[in-house]
Formats: structure tokens, C-alpha cells, sequence
């Protein structure tokens, strides 16, 4: 089948994987290294107490920097750099690969390309973040209690493996997937949102700039391709904010929750909604907005540019 994106997209079958992988590794860690303290801000908010002073983003910042310095913004960051890239990539390689077989079984239904598109993406999006969770959720449950630890009562740490060893102990293995559930429920449906909408987005924004002929000869330059991805992944990373942050809230509460204060996805709802009414549950929302929408618009023109440089030599 002739795709009319061809000249912009491209398949997992022609990239060289070890390239992909030893490349991606390094310009993703840095992506994760520029936004990082956007994660801590918005993490310190979420499971603030109703009598806690720092009420905004600015205030946070503030009161790290004041306490901390700026490694204050980078707590728990060895742990997410030593996990991430296995995570990574497990989740690329599910994602390409679902990718490419959910494009295969729509073809026969002959559905126009944005649908193709959006569905295929969905299903790749969720798939590969499920997958992936079983790397990603014991990394956010030490990475989380290392960026509130001394922060609103709770417990501090001398490092990751002091968290890990601490969890062992008291919980076992469960503890490091505590709030696997609610993880899959939120990041699955969050990944499908983000990349159905991406995939949409940029599909629509190629046929409203007169891209949608493959045989006109009309190829895009690399800087407008790049603005689209770019434009793409912003709206991808805001629609996907906007619906999963309550679920998000309760997450990052659950996780960073001590063993004797162990609560239920119901009474941590229930307690933000006792704190705050119906805004607890959009608390951190400002960081979490700017921290998608800047981590897609990244992560997505990072990922083109790999893809591109990636390229099996014919």
C-alpha cells in the first residue's frame, strides 16, 4: 500500500537497530536531564498536605533551591537514568513493532489514513506502555519517595538502593509495584491518547499545508517536517495531561505512601477531595502540562532525528 506520508515517516523494518539503540540512549538521557525537574516540582505538589506551605510550582522551586540547591531538582535522577534505558527501550521496540503489525490487519478495511493512523497508534501506544511498565513502575516508586523524601513528614533516604533495600523489607517485591494497576491504567490510556493524537495531529496539519499527494512531487523540506512533528507531539503531550492527571495524582500518592500509612485508591480520593475538592486532583496539573507538552514536542523530534539518523544504508 502507497502511504501519502511516506516522504516523512519511517519504518521500523529500515532503521539499524544497533545504531537506534546505542544513539537513542544517549539523546534520550538528555532530554531527561532538561525537563527532570519539572517531574520533581510537580511530584513535591501532588502529594503535598493541605497545611503545607508551597502551594504553586514557584513556591516549590523555591523551597528546594533554598534547601537544596540545584541537586535539589535532581533527586532520584541515577535511578531513572540506570532504569530508563532498558525501559526505553522495551517500550520503542513494542511500540515500532505494534506499530507496523496494527497497520498490516487495518489495511484490508480500507479506512481513510488519519483513521489508519490514529487507531494504529492507539493500539501501539497502549500495548508498548504496558509492556513497559514493568520497568518503569518499581522506577518510579524509588524515584518518587527519593524526590518528597524530608519533604510534607516523609521518610528519607541514603540513595536508591537504600530505598529499594527499606521496601524489600517492609513490603517485599509488591512494594515496588505498588500502584502497578493504577500505573497501567494511567500511562495505558495516556500513551494511547498521546500517540493517537500525535499521529492524527500530523496528519491533519500535512493535508491543511497541501502534503497529501504522494505523486505530486511536492516533498516537504526537513524544517517543516520538523515543525509538524514538533507541532504534533505539543498537542499530543497537552490532550494526554488534560485526561489522565487525576489518576496521575492519585498514582504518585499511592507510590510515595509509607507502609504504615498504606491507603486505598478510595481513600486517597477521597482524602483529595477533602483537601481541595475536585482541584486536589489537578494538583501538580501546570508542571505535569508543561512537562508533557515540552517532553513530546522533545521526545518526539529526538525520536524523528534518531529514526533518520538510523537509516539502513541501501
Amino acid at each position: 500500500m502507497t502511504q501519502s506520508f511516506g516522504q516523512t515517516e519511517i519504518n521500523w523494518d529500515k532503521l539499524d537497530k544497533t545504531k537506534f539503540y546505542v544513539i537513542g540512549a544517549g539523546l534520550f538521557t538528555g532530554v531527561t536531564v532538561a525537563l527532570f525537574p519539572v517531574s520533581v516540582v510537580k511530584t513535591r505538589l501532588q502529594v503535598a498536605t493541605r497545611d503545607s506551605l508551597e502551594k504553586s510550582a514557584f513556591s516549590v522551586a523555591k523551597g528546594l533551591l533554598k534547601t537544596d540547591g540545584v541537586p535539589g531538582f535532581y533527586r532520584g535522577f541515577a535511578t531513572v537514568f540506570s532504569c530508563a534505558i532498558p525501559a526505553r527501550i522495551i517500550f520503542l521496540t513494542a511500540l515500532e513493532t505494534t506499530k507496523s503489525a496494527s497497520l498490516r490487519m487495518l489495511e484490508p478495511l480500507k479506512l481513510s489514513e488519519t483513521t489508519q493512523a490514529a487507531i494504529a497508534n492507539g493500539i501501539a501506544g497502549m500495548t508498548s506502555s504496558l509492556v513497559a511498565q514493568s520497568v518503569f513502575v518499581p522506577m518510579d516508586v524509588v524515584c518518587q519517595k527519593l524526590m518528597v523524601q524530608g519533604y510534607s513528614g516523609h521518610a528519607q533516604y541514603s540513595g536508591g538502593l537504600d530505598v529499594v533495600r527499606k521496601v524489600l523489607k517492609t513490603e517485599g517485591v509488591r512494594g515496588l509495584y505498588r500502584g502497578f494497576g493504577l500505573s497501567a491504567i494511567t500511562y495505558s490510556p495516556s500513551s494511547a491518547v498521546w500517540w493517537a493524537s500525535y499521529g492524527t495531529s500530523q496528519r491533519l496539519m500535512w493535508k491543511f499545508l497541501g502534503h497529501d499527494n504522494p505523486s505530486d512531487g511536492n516533498t516537504p523540506s526537513v524544517q517543516k517536517v520538523m515543525l509538524v512533528q514538533g507541532t504534533g507531539g505539543l498537542i499530543a503531550g497537552a490532550t494526554s495531561s488534560c485526561i489522565t492527571t487525576p489518576l496521575d495524582t492519585i498514582k504518585t500518592r499511592l507510590q510515595v505512601t509509607g507502609h504504615e500509612h498504606r491507603s486505598s485508591i478510595k481513600q486517597v480520593a477521597k482524602d483529595l477531595m477533602n483537601e481541595d475538592g475536585w482541584k486536589g486532583f489537578y494538583r501538580g496539573f501546570g508542571p505535569r502540562l508543561f512537562s508533557m507538552s515540552m517532553w513530546g514536542t522533545s521526545m518526539i523530534l529526538t525520536y524523528e532525528y534518531l529514526k533518520r539518523v538510523c537509516i539502513k544504508d541501501e
